[in-house]
């Protein structure tokens, strides 16, 4: 952990764009109570093939012009080049400095995986197109990626998206802190020392939470599947354990010297907020 233990701590809350007006009401609401918090910054998703694009821009314009810093997301899967130097371009144009380059998912469909077909395929081209205008986010797998063929590849990606530029990571959610501190040790041994922020899903609805899990590949241990699946539609016992667990788990990281916690709020404030509390943040 000493390549983490030298960065400055970074906590940072993620959301993804609504589809309605009233959706875009609660989440004003949400990132306003998060705001006093004080994060580093907001992020905002990118669907499927650029498919939310506008709406991404319309959240992160928001919060920026309230004075908050905020990253949009910038996906490649499906994408030609002209399609995301013109994303960049708009972004710029707008003062944004800040994406999470991601390789994103083939919308439904769709029949070409475009120009750029991995992640560091678009680091680089953001790095070509705008030198150092942008810092760069990108993603990483404590417990590999689902579509990894063993982890030493998976790994090796990882250290293709840094060496094209990246400035740091943020890591897909987990509930195993050991996954976190192996995997660490062993971008330390690729001489990766780029902040690496643990990502962070609170527990509030356990069977949406099953699905995520299962479609992205993060585990969810037995005794805890278990004991959530043995609560059944009892949503306070579910709370009430995914706060004691989720709690538990920041501070081990924070504690060990993890550069900072992302949280994936599902655009809801509550348990985001009582976990900081919890940690006397």
């Amino acid at each position: 952990m000493q390549s983490q233990k030298k960065h400055p701590r970074a906590f940072s809350f993620e959301f993804f764009p609504p589809k309605t007006p009233e959706g875009m009401q609660r989440l004003r609401a949400t990132w306003r109570q998060l705001a006093q918090l004080k994060p580093r910054f907001f992020s905002c998703t990118y669907g499927a093939g650029g498919s939310t694009r506008d709406r991404t821009l319309e959240t992160v314009l928001e919060i920026q012009s309230a004075g908050y810093r905020a990253a949009p997301h910038i996906s490649c899967i499906g994408a030609t080049r002209s399609d995301v130097a013109a994303t960049l371009e708009m972004y710029a144009s707008k003062g944004i400095d800040h994406v999470v380059a991601l390789r994103g998912d083939l919308p439904s469909g769709a029949a070409s995986a475009g120009e750029l077909r991995h992640a560091s395929d678009l680091v680089a081209f953001i790095r070509e197109k705008t030198r150092r205008h942008f810092q760069i986010e990108v993603a990483c797998y404590p417990e590999y990626h689902p579509q990894a063929r063993n982890p030493g590849e998976d790994l090796k990606h990882f250290r293709e998206k840094i060496q094209a530029g990246a400035d740091s990571a943020i890591t897909q959610y987990f509930y195993n802190a050991d996954s976190y501190f192996r995997f660490i040790d062993d971008c330390e041994a690729l001489g990766i020392d780029v902040p690496i922020v643990p990502g962070i899903m609170p527990i509030g609805n356990f069977s949406q939470l099953a699905r995520f899990s299962d479609n992205c590949g993060a585990e969810i241990p037995r005794w805890l599947r278990l004991k959530m699946q043995g609560y059944g539609d009892d949503l306070p016992s579910i709370r009430s354990l995914g706060l004691d667990v989720v709690t538990d788990l920041c501070d081990r990281l924070l504690s060990a010297g993890a550069p900072g916690l992302h949280f994936y709020t599902m655009n809801q404030a509550g348990l985001t907020s009582t976990i900081w509390q919890r940690l006397g943040l």
